[in-house]
Parts: structure tokens; sequence; C-alpha cells
């Protein structure tokens, strides 16, 4: 049966997480990143150490063990607190879920515990230049066997931390003369310092710049066989069966950024007077802020019934875009 109300350990580990970016979130900090663009590190490190990075992952490769409703949970507090600092935070280990679900044990040993310890970062690679995120067509990125290694040719664009990251996991086309292309589709682990990989850091985005957006083009670069994730030409049910848990972050990313607008938002029509008193007095006032209150309230409950349903292993494709397209709206207005 779902319960309304958080546990009190999902209450302390919100808590957590809250005292961590009330200390290291500063102003100070947050226009040194903004104006170097570089990525937060240190603050990453320490995020990890306390365990906010892959919360819902095994404890047997460094996670918390905990799960995505715990995982949003962190993303919800960190977002609301500061989204320019908190987001590059909650994506730096975008994709090690692929590896969970469909590596080899050797895979998940490799690959999930240095980005968990705050060693490093992990990227995934889906988008391309002419189709967005639609991976149901013929991709332009291919990987092509030959003398027992992958070749890969092509181009993705809007890559998170491609540039930084210890590995991308990139979804290519396996099967050149398949009729559904989403048939002979294929993923790849590319390490860092793969020959034939050129990374592209996009600068001067009017916010978010502490987080890393890349294009990454593949010219020729060879990965050894043993790089394929999850099983040959099944790279796009690999990747559709990711993103359906995914988008949950991307949803509590919505309420983050809708409830610390809405903390703003109150904490103004407090101070602010007008003829003589208090903002927050007028009812035309009022009644903007309980509409906030309103939508905000309703996308945070969307998302959490689709992460505890995800918890189950009850995944629903729907309900997960609804919270995501519902609470990034919320998050926007």
């Amino acid at each position: 049966m779902m319960e309304f109300k958080l546990t009190e350990e999902q209450e302390a580990i919100k808590q957590a997480v809250r005292e961590f970016c009330q200390k290291e979130f500063t102003d100070e900090v947050m226009r040194r990143y903004s104006e170097t663009e570089e990525f937060p590190w240190e603050l990453y490190r320490k995020a990890a150490s306390l365990g906010f990075i892959g919360i819902h992952l095994p404890e047997e490769y460094g996670g918390g063990g905990y799960g995505y409703l715990e995982n949003v949970l962190v993303t919800e507090e960190m977002v609301r607190a500061n989204p320019e600092l908190g987001i590059p935070l909650v994506f730096g280990d975008f994709g090690l879920e692929l590896i969970l679900k469909f590596g080899t044990e050797e895979q998940k040993e490799k690959y999930i515990p240095p980005v968990v310890r705050g060693e490093g970062l992990s990227a995934a690679a889906f988008t391309e230049p002419s189709g967005g995120s639609d991976i149901s067509k013929r991709l332009e990125t291919t990987a092509v066997k030959q003398d027992g290694e992958w070749v890969l040719n092509g181009s993705k664009i809007f890559i998170t931390n491609a540039n930084i990251s210890n590995f991308i996991i990139t979804l290519c086309q396996t099967d050149l003369e398949v009729e559904s292309p989403y048939r002979g589709q294929s993923l790849f682990i590319v390490e860092k310092g793969t020959p034939g990989v050129e990374v592209d850091k996009l600068t001067g985005k009017l916010a978010l710049r502490p987080s890393q957006t890349c294009g990454v083009t593949f010219s020729d670069a060879r990965v050894p066989e043993e790089a394929l994730l999850g099983e040959l030409n099944r790279g796009f049910y690999h990747t559709l069966e990711y993103l359906n848990e995914s988008r949950l972050e991307i949803a509590a990313q919505g309420v983050g950024l809708a409830q610390g607008a809405l903390d703003l938002a109150l904490k103004y029509a407090k101070e602010r007077t007008l003829f003589g008193k208090p903002l927050g007095q007028l009812q035309a006032v009022q009644h903007k802020l309980a509409d906030m209150a309103i939508k905000v309230e309703a996308a945070r409950l969307l998302t959490y019934k689709a992460a505890w349903l995800a918890d189950r292993g009850e995944t629903d494709p729907m309900l997960s875009s609804m919270a995501k397209v519902y609470a990034a709206r919320i998050g926007f207005e």
C-alpha cells in the first residue's frame, strides 16, 4: 500500500541534503563556477562522500542501497537549493543504471564504483544532430566490426559530461541493413582517451554553465569487443527501459526548481511592503501563491508515485512520462 508520508529515514535524507546545500551552495561558490564554466568537482566529491551520489545503486558497487524515491528526494532538494550547482551534481552518475541493468559483472565492478565514490563521472550519448532524442530512427552513428574490434563513426550532440567523464555510453547503429532501424542498435562503453573521439564543449550558455554540455565526434574510433554493453542489436530496448526510469530524475528536477521558485516568491511576499503592509497580505498575490503551491504539490505527488512504482518493479512508462512533462512545465513556469 502506498504511503503518502515519507518515512523517518527518507525525511532524514532530505534534511541531510538540505543542510549540505545550505552549507556548500553559497552565492560565492555559484558565481565562481558560473564564471569559469567548470564542473564543481569539490562539491561533487563532498556529495559523494556523504552518500548522495548513486544513493539508489546497490551497496555492492558503492551505492547507498536505497531506491528511486530516495534518489528523487536527493535531486529535488539539490535543485531546490540551487539549480546552477545542483543539476551538475545529480547528473554526475548519468547512465550508470544501463551498466547496472545490462552490463557484465566485470563492467559493473570496473565502471560503477569510481563514479559513486566521486572519483569520476559517467556520460551517455543518444542525441544526434539530425534527430534529437528520437532514437527509433536510423542512427547516423555507426559501429562496424573489424578485426575483432568495433569501429565507431558519427556524432552526438548535447551530451552531458562528455568532456570530463570516465567513459561515454554510446548508442550506435550496428545493423545497417535491418528494415526497422531500432532493431539494429547497440550500446558501447567508450572509455576516456579512446583515439578517434573528439569532444567539443559548448560555452557561453544562458544558464547551467557549470553543467558540461558537449558535442562528440567519432572518427574510426576503435573499441574492444568487451565494450559492448548488453545484447547486440538490443540497444534501443535497453535505452528505452533506462529512459523510462531516468525520466524520474528530470521530473524531480522540475519539482525542485518549482519549489525553489515558490520559496523565493513567499520570501519576497513577506518582505516586500506595498501601501504600508506586506505584499503577501494582498488577496490577488495570495491567489497566485496558492496556485503555485497547488501545482508544485501536484507535480511532487505525480513524481513520487512514479518513483514508488519503479521501486516495486512496476515502472509505468506513461506515468513517468507524465511526471517528467508536468514537473518540467511547472518548473519552467
